[in-house]
């Protein structure tokens, strides 16, 4: 099932939009992750009204009220949570679909990019198996694979795809991962009570989320990386046009001084 569903259709819409645009892999990558951002819009706009609806709770007196009158007894606060989330229509979930749904996506991707990038003749009788009737596989395959420095099929720190800079490879991929990644997490977290299980929860993930993206990039192939760069710009563009940016996010906090 997995095959058919899900890394099927990958390889077949990545290697016909390979053959519509100049043979190039790089940008096959590139046009597919629109297309995901694309499909999976409906999902993105869910989480902005969990987002909306969750700060909506944040500035509620009745769930302030609730909070100081459970503050000891953390069992019957979260009950009374899960009342008020009913009340308001508030699904818990509503905010980490779009990235639960995202590893089968990654999944598949590094699958189909591995196996779209068969070279060897097990790989392309394995291969042959997965391509559509449509597809012309016999004047395509084997796919060019290079884009900008590197091998797509390839982790960025393997030879060749390394970048030699001052006598280092350096992993210039993985770094605008994790930057990007953590741009992201940041400028679409909205404003919350610090005091908040949520909040706190968010800026576990808006630390801990880059590093792990950053760890896949780095150890897996480099086409995953151009993918997860292209997904976090796309992201933070989608949220800005449905103006659900948070810049004050990046901006230092300042500490309001307590009154004597």
């Amino acid at each position: 099932m997995w095959n058919t569903f899900i890394l099927s259709p990958m390889v077949n819409v990545l290697i016909w939009i390979y053959n519509f645009f100049f043979h190039n892999f790089g940008l096959a990558i590139i046009i597919f992750t629109i297309l995901i951002r694309l499909v999976t819009y409906p999902l993105t706009a869910q989480q902005l009204k969990s987002q909306k609806k969750m700060q909506e709770l944040q500035g509620s007196k009745k769930w302030q009220e609730i909070q100081k009158k459970f503050k000891d007894d953390k069992e019957k606060l979260a009950q009374e949570q899960m009342k008020i989330y009913k009340e308001m229509g508030i699904n818990p979930l509503g905010s980490c679909l779009p990235l639960i749904i995202q590893f089968p996506i990654m999944i598949g991707l590094y699958q189909s990019i591995t196996l779209a990038m068969a070279s060897a003749p097990i790989q392309l009788l394995n291969l042959s198996r997965d391509i559509y009737s449509f597809i012309p596989a016999s004047q395509l395959i084997p796919l060019n694979s290079k884009f900008l420095w590197m091998n797509l099929g390839l982790p960025e720190i393997s030879s060749p795809n390394a970048l030699i800079i001052a006598g280092f490879a350096v992993p210039i991929m993985t770094i605008i991962v994790v930057v990007t990644t953590y741009l992201q997490s940041k400028l679409m977290t909205p404003p919350a009570n610090p005091g908040d299980q949520g909040a706190q929860m968010s800026k576990m993930m808006n630390l801990y989320m880059p590093i792990f993206m950053g760890w896949i990039a780095y150890s897996l192939a480099s086409g995953l990386a151009l993918y997860f760069i292209i997904s976090n710009v796309l992201g933070v563009a989608q949220y800005a046009l449905m103006g659900n940016i948070h810049w004050s996010n990046l901006l230092p906090k300042r500490k309001v001084a307590k009154a004597k």
